[in-house]
């Protein structure tokens, strides 16, 4: 069974315009949300950001046309706001949704910097079968 870490998330809101954080597993199973994060909206984007994640780490090719780079952060821009998505440990994502007045560099060095302090906490081992936690 996983422990919830959504205390751990609510750094990430000091910085001005953050509006949600969201801890996910690589299967898409919501880890921890910050205050104000709906359980289903929570659990709908934690599932779908898993799979802008893999997608995301599958076009390296794309970009550097070796397959070589490692995927470091998917950002996507909407009319109303920010999404960043990096992977906060082995088999664990951190997404910060932001509004469009966000400063860019501050978040994803917020976002840096609360990996890099629970790294270890946000491990998320692969699922065993017969695991429905």
């Amino acid at each position: 069974m996983h422990r919830d870490l959504s205390w751990m998330l609510q750094d990430v809101l000091k910085v001005p315009g953050a509006r949600h954080a969201l801890l996910l597993s690589a299967d898409g199973l919501r880890r921890g949300a910050t205050d104000g994060l709906g359980t289903d909206l929570a659990d709908t984007a934690a599932a779908a950001l898993s799979g802008l994640q893999s997608v995301s780490r599958s076009t390296g090719k794309f970009v550097d046309g070796t397959n070589e780079s490692r995927w470091l952060q998917t950002v996507v821009e909407f009319e109303g706001g920010w999404l960043f998505l990096n992977q906060a440990s082995a088999g664990t994502y951190l997404a910060v949704a932001a509004s469009p007045e966000v400063d860019m560099g501050d978040i994803t060095v917020r976002m840096q910097q609360l990996v890099q302090r629970i790294g270890s906490e946000m491990t998320s081992p692969p699922r065993e079968a017969g695991d429905h936690t």
